[in-house]
């Protein structure tokens, strides 16, 4: 059985959801297994995504118009497609530079493991700027006056170094030049984003 997914980033009637529909249409979805999404591929809030994934049942085919419409980074992705494995589930992307993933062909298979080995050298690259920044900031010791605000850099830094279970927050902090409160207002204690986090990624990307 094929189940398709679509999402559009705003709700206010600026974009709509019928290219993906009719992408999915063509592909052989029935139209009442097409679950939607209005809302940032960033959000962890997806009640589509959420009832979708629920739905899927062992030998199923996930259907996507193109893979950002999936997930909300390539570690995010990356994590649901390795689970819809485990659960027999596959996925197939219609256009895009994921076009060639069809998880229920070898061929497909390979090409998401090149995908599967990108994600996990960017958390690596992550992990070592990480480091570094944290290396430089104890070595030139905390400076005076007040500390700075979260930017999009910090925030990431932040968010490596506190997905770590070993690190202390109020070491992860003081190494950042924030306040420990400054840090739970944008991230939780795994590391996660905040709404606030959230938002200030989002104009990152604007």
């Amino acid at each position: 059985m094929l189940i398709g997914y679509v999402r559009v980033s705003k709700s206010d009637g600026s974009q709509t959801l019928d290219l993906q529909r009719d992408a999915l249409l063509q592909a052989g979805v029935d139209p009442c297994r097409i679950y939607e999404d209005l809302a940032s591929g960033r959000k962890d809030d997806r009640p589509g995504l959420a009832t979708c994934l629920k739905a899927l049942q062992p030998g199923n085919t996930l259907i996507v118009w193109k893979l950002d419409r999936l997930g909300r980074d390539l570690k995010h992705l990356v994590g649901l497609v390795d689970e819809l494995n485990q659960r027999r589930v596959g996925l197939k992307v219609l256009a895009g530079a994921g076009a060639q993933i069809d998880t229920t062909t070898a061929n497909g298979r390979l090409v998401f493991g090149i995908f599967a080995a990108l994600a996990e050298f960017e958390s690596e690259l992550i992990r070592e700027r990480t480091k570094a920044g944290l290396m430089a900031a104890r070595a030139r010791g905390r400076v005076g006056g007040r500390p700075r605000k979260m930017t999009a850099t910090t925030l990431k830094m932040a968010m490596a170094a506190m997905a770590d279970p070993g690190s202390k927050p109020k070491e992860v902090a003081r190494r950042l030049d924030i306040t420990t409160a400054t840090l739970y207002a944008y991230v939780n204690g795994d590391g996660s984003l905040k709404e606030p986090g959230q938002r200030l990624l989002d104009q990152e990307t604007v």
